[in-house]
């Protein structure tokens, strides 16, 4: 079996409106998380699998994005770099909460990973 989808993002430049917007259209209920400013979670329950809606970065205002779990970060990002792909964001160490990366495929679609077991 391969790598499963464990996480989806919804991101766009007004976090909250993105929060409405996807509760209003999908019934989706999404709770604030501390510290993490206009970023919002949303249960699997609700959503299929877990998902996050808020507030993008400067770099990155808007996107949609699939994060995909597997055992080393590093060992993955070294084999997409290898194929095609590029690096966004180097392995990240959220403590306590997740660690993950994002890449960019030979077409551009930005694409998360998530360490197993973080």
């Amino acid at each position: 079996m391969g790598n499963k989808i464990v996480y989806l993002e919804f991101m766009g430049p007004d976090g909250p409106g993105m929060k409405k917007f996807y509760e209003e259209t999908f019934g989706w209920t999404a709770a604030a998380v501390p510290g993490f400013g206009d970023y919002y979670t949303v249960e699997a329950e609700d959503a299929g699998v877990g998902a996050g809606v808020g507030q993008g970065s400067e770099e990155m205002p808007a996107y949609l994005t699939a994060y995909i779990e597997v055992d080393s970060i590093d060992g993955h990002l070294a084999r997409i770099e290898s194929a095609g792909g590029s690096t966004v964001v180097p392995r990240t160490v959220i403590p306590d909460t997740v660690t993950f990366a994002m890449f960019t495929d030979p077409s551009g679609n930005v694409v998360g990973l998530v360490e197993a077991g973080s």
